[in-house]
């Protein structure tokens, strides 16, 4: 033990050394997460509006007074519906209103007219959540009755607050790159600088060398999460813990693991940090696409949902998800903590034999 944590010490003085790899690792646990919560918005935020109102009425001055920061810029008019398709195609606004001269007569004598509304659905997100907004609006407008009265309640997320999701999902998808990239590293840089084969004449079994090493990353990955869970998610963001914190902690170093094995692989085919990052991101862009970080597991294709699930990142994001949003107890995480703990220790192994034959 005595040599093995002494080995651990030197690949960790040896990161610290290594002053563009830190400088790296602090900006993806930092400003990468903090770009991720804060730059991509899924919600109506600023969207331009531009309207022909050739209705003469009051009914179309309300629906547009409606329309206001912070999900709508002001309102623009235009003279004619020929200008506010050019300015549409032109992405000078993203929805557009025609109020026909009917449109306030309609309204008047039956309670029912027509609006007609242009989008520009390149934008998907926010231009059809710009639509869900419109929509509420006019229905205040309208005098139907439905037989059946809704009550929306909106679980984990009542504000549905953006942030919260994707800065936890970014956090989640650079601890399986950095963790694939930084094992891969520490023993890549052995054959770039020359010292592979003093590293094999050493009096150490070679299966503690891998093991130390490994395991110095996973440290090194851990300490990152502790840190961009404290400064970022709850420092910035203010994400919502419902769950035990020490339980996404404890996932999170069962799939540093994986992260590990993964990286024990591409360091066994790789000759130099180019390759490195080359098979990295050629190895995990499918996990990330099939873990459900970007696009919701049963929103996929049947076949890829099967496919997901050998993907270890899907069961840690499911996992740390249900802490943080859904507040599931200890007991019930037992699914999570096993997808992880089985995969990854199926992957670790796989990369411990594939390293192992270069000793």
């Amino acid at each position: 033990m005595r040599t093995f944590f002494s080995l651990v010490n030197k690949e960790i003085l040896g990161f610290l050394r290594a002053w563009g790899l830190v400088a790296v690792v602090l900006y993806a646990f930092t400003l990468d997460i903090y770009i991720a919560g804060k730059g991509i918005e899924l919600q109506a935020k600023n969207v331009s509006v531009g309207y022909v109102d050739e209705s003469g009425g009051v009914v179309s001055l309300k629906i547009l007074e409606r329309l206001h920061a912070p999900q709508f810029k002001p309102p623009v008019r235009f003279l004619s519906q020929q200008e506010l398709d050019r300015a549409l195609r032109n992405r000078e606004i993203m929805v557009g209103l025609l109020f026909d001269n009917d449109f306030s007569r309609g309204y008047e004598r039956s309670g029912h007219t027509r609006l007609d509304v242009l989008l520009d659905a390149t934008a998907a997100a926010q231009s059809f959540q710009a639509l869900q907004y419109l929509q509420h609006i006019l229905l205040d407008f309208s005098d139907l009755h439905f037989p059946v009265k809704l009550k929306i309640h909106k679980l984990f997320n009542p504000n549905a607050t953006t942030s919260w999701f994707m800065s936890l999902a970014e956090l989640l998808s650079i601890t399986t790159l950095l963790g694939v990239i930084l094992t891969a590293a520490v023993f890549v840089r052995e054959k770039e600088n020359g010292t592979w084969d003093m590293m094999l004449l050493m009096p150490v079994d070679p299966k503690l060398i891998i093991l130390a090493k490994s395991f110095s990353q996973v440290l090194i990955l851990s300490l990152g999460i502790v840190v961009a869970t404290g400064l970022i998610l709850f420092g910035v963001f203010d994400v919502p813990i419902h769950g035990s914190i020490w339980a996404f902690f404890l996932l999170s170093f069962f799939y540093a693991f994986t992260s590990a094995g993964i990286g024990l692989f591409v360091a066994a085919v790789s000759r130099s940090m180019m390759e490195v990052a080359q098979l990295a991101i050629f190895i995990m862009m499918p996990l990330i696409f099939l873990s459900g970080a970007w696009t919701p597991i049963h929103a996929m294709a049947p076949w890829l949902q099967k496919l997901s699930l050998i993907s270890p990142l899907r069961y840690y994001i499911e996992g740390s998800e249900s802490i943080f949003f859904r507040g599931t107890a200890w007991a019930d995480l037992w699914p999570y903590f096993a997808g992880v703990i089985v995969l990854g220790t199926l992957v670790y192994l796989y990369g411990f034999r594939k390293i192992g034959r270069l000793f």
